[in-house]
Formats: structure tokens, sequence, C-alpha cells
């Protein structure tokens, strides 16, 4: 005797899309369009995109990756924080280049809203430097950051990042004495939000 099949539940039609909004760093522009199942599940999914995806202007924004979490849904639209910004693979492979020297340095620094971030800072140079100028080097990035990321809000350190003002900052102390190829952010992380709230992130 046949056993009788049950109804196959269609699980694409039981979810909904919604609209998923950058912060307001970013003018809450629509970053993505996705099915969920329920807010409870969706809140705190993290979202891929790049600088372009948002700004659509020079293609070379394409190497410039963004990492926006849901933190709110309201009906059909959602909105995001922002957890991270990093170079993509492949362009910081382009980066490297023999004979020159690649000086990374990393701190954990607070805006003046109380957000806590880790950032990576990148620099490479025409040539080989000795240990004495990578180490001057490092104050001259360590300094700058100190002066300026304490006086940003979150949003205002968010657009300096992705815009590349805290890069330019940073370039214009170094080459008062050093000629540098390249520097930049190449990855700032959201460690804790100002509510003391931990956020975890896969590195």
């Amino acid at each position: 005797m046949a056993r009788r099949k049950g109804r196959t539940k269609d699980k694409w039609r039981e979810k909904r899309w919604i609209t998923i909004h950058a912060p307001e760093s970013f003018n809450v522009v629509p970053i993505a369009y996705v099915p969920i199942t329920d807010d409870e599940n969706a809140i705190g999914r993290v979202l891929e995109v790049t600088l372009y995806d948002i700004l659509k202007g020079d293609p070379s924004q394409h190497q410039y990756k963004m990492y926006f979490q849901i933190d709110k849904i309201n009906g059909d639209k959602a909105s995001t924080i922002f957890k991270r910004f990093e170079y993509s693979k492949e362009f910081l492979r382009s980066l490297v280049r023999r004979g020159s020297s690649k000086i990374n340095f990393i701190i954990d620094i607070k805006t003046k809203d109380g957000y806590i971030f880790r950032v990576k800072v990148i620099a490479l140079t025409h040539r080989q430097l000795n240990t004495s100028r990578k180490h001057a080097l490092r104050l001259i990035i360590k300094d700058v950051i100190n002066n300026t990321v304490p006086q940003m809000t979150v949003e205002q350190f968010v657009q300096a990042t992705c815009y590349s003002k805290i890069n330019s900052d940073i370039m214009a102390a170094i080459k008062k004495i050093i000629r540098v190829r390249h520097v930049g952010l190449e990855k700032v992380k959201l460690i804790r939000t100002a509510d003391k709230e931990t956020i975890l992130l896969k590195a």
C-alpha cells in the first residue's frame, strides 16, 4: 500500500523580503534586498558590500570591502550599524612589491561618543627602511590617530575611514620625513559599541 505523501512546505513562500539600509554615515542608502524568515533571526545578520555598491563612483572602490550588521527591522525595512572595513585580498596583494618595506601598525581607539574600534594601518615604502625609521613611522601613525579619532563621533570616524580622510592625514604627516608609496587603513573593526555591549566578529 502506497504511503500517503504529506504536503511539502514551500520555505521560500514563508519568507518575506526586506530592504537593508546603510547607517546614517552613508545617508541610509539601500544596500541589499534579502529574504528573511522572521525579525528575530534576521537581527544580527552581517552583510558584505563594497564601497562602490554604496557610492557608485570610481570602479576602484570595489577594492574596499564593508560589513554592516542588521540592528533593527521595521516592516519591510532594516537599519544597520557599521561593523568592519577592509582592503580586498586582491588589492592588498597588488600593493606588495619586492624591495620595499611593509609596515603594519595596530591600535584600539575610542570615538568621542564611546565606540571602540581596532584599526590596522599599512604603509609601503619605495625601498627598504631600517628598524629606527620603521619605528619613527609607527610613532607618526599613532600620533595622527590619537589626535584625530577621539575628536570624532562614530559617524564622522566611519566616513573618515571609508572616504580616506584618515589616510590623507597620515600621509601628510609621514611624507615630511619619509617617502612612502602607500599608506592606508587596511582593516577597521568595531569591537565595542557606546553602551558597552561587546561585539563579536570573525577576524
